[in-house]
């Protein structure tokens, strides 16, 4: 492997899978949360670590995390969302759970208590995706039908309100729904056909519809419907075409469009350079990270914590390679940090850790 910026900073001991040990578990899944972070490995139990709430980790402890640990005992978890201070999770039966903050609603338990255990939200066993918001969340049964609860007054659910939701609520009758994300105060989905749907806080133009007006119910945005890719957390959104084009939108006050400027809004899909490789986003709350199909790690926006990992705190307006790897497979981001994970199963991690500014990938300590 060629020499790069990171290399110094690489630790001898794997985080996840030591690869004299090819059936110790491996990372499955990466979310990220406000400042935090949780991993879902291939033995179906949950990791976090970074900076929380009370209650956040599943336990009546309190602190933050340096290092990722164990936070449930179940083992039987097979997807996870984080909203800006709660977790969403999935089991193999196809039920529901949350548990974090729940203010307004957003764990959909009917309460607004906050709660420091995986709670089961109703009964149903068909829900297949779920997504977290900044208060609120999302999610699709097998039967392609949308659902959301939680914070609602820029109508971030979509069910034609402004009115907060404590329970899992049906967002119209559509059941053609395939890929949700929820942004801060707005959320983004794609329909079976390919085409873009998005409502909520439109303040920034992070809709996408030409406009800075917000909308409560599922709005159609353009008429392209080659739509494949989706990621959004704040005031932008990111997201990706068939053909492999990237293509973003929203706030750009920090260069994270990536479009070469910093035009504080921009109010439709704009593409970003002219590649066709892109294979997965993730949008921070100022900055954007992305992979290429041919494993390397790319990232723009703001900088001040590190979080793009090019070993400065200079923001960046357009994609830029981040050392020379290229043996990426997933990556996340959240407020002033970015995860990642590469094909020998180590997780990596830079940007803000517990309140460190990290200017380097750095290699988060063994499990």
């Amino acid at each position: 492997m060629a020499a790069s910026v990171d290399e110094a900073v690489k630790q001898t001991v794997n985080l996840l899978v030591n690869p004299a040990r090819p059936d110790s578990p491996q990372v499955t899944q990466i979310a990220a949360g406000g400042e935090y972070a949780i991993a879902l490995m291939s033995d179906g139990s949950l990791w976090a670590w970074g900076v929380r709430p009370p209650g956040l980790w599943s336990e009546d402890t309190t602190g933050d995390r340096e290092t990722p640990r164990r936070i449930v005992d179940d083992t039987n978890w097979t997807q996870i969302a984080a909203g800006y201070n709660h977790i969403i999770a999935l089991k193999d039966d196809g039920s529901l759970w949350a548990w974090g903050y729940n203010i307004f609603g957003q764990l959909g338990d009917g309460t607004s208590i906050d709660r420091n255990t995986p709670t089961r939200i109703g009964n149903d066993t068909d829900w297949i995706e779920i997504s977290g918001g900044m208060y609120h969340t999302v999610a699709l049964k097998k039967n392609g039908s949308l659902w959301a609860w939680g914070r609602n007054y820029s109508g971030q659910l979509g069910d034609g309100t402004n009115i907060d939701r404590y329970t899992p609520t049906r967002i119209g009758t559509d059941a053609n729904w395939v890929q949700i994300a929820a942004g801060g105060i707005a959320t983004f989905a794609l329909k079976t056909n390919g085409s873009l749907w998005a409502w909520g806080d439109n303040s920034t133009g992070e809709l996408g519809d030409g406009t800075n007006i917000s909308r409560n119910i599922p709005t159609r945005i353009g008429k392209d419907t080659d739509w494949t890719q989706i990621s959004t957390k704040v005031a932008h959104t990111v997201a990706l075409k068939n053909n492999g084009s990237l293509w973003a939108w929203g706030y750009n006050g920090t260069g994270q469009l990536g479009d070469g400027t910093n035009t504080y809004f921009i109010y439709t899909p704009t593409r970003i350079g002219t590649d066709t490789n892109w294979v997965q986003i993730a949008a921070g709350s100022s900055h954007t990270v992305a992979l290429r199909n041919n494993g390397s790690l790319w990232a723009w926006g703001y900088n001040i914590a590190g979080q793009l990992g090019d070993g400065t705190h200079i923001s960046r307006n357009t994609p830029a390679r981040i050392g020379y790897d290229a043996n990426w497979v997933l990556v996340a981001a959240n407020s002033y940090s970015t995860i990642a994970l590469n094909n020998d199963g180590n997780l990596w991690t830079w940007g803000d850790i517990d309140d460190i500014p990290s200017y380097k990938l750095a290699q988060l300590d063994a499990f």
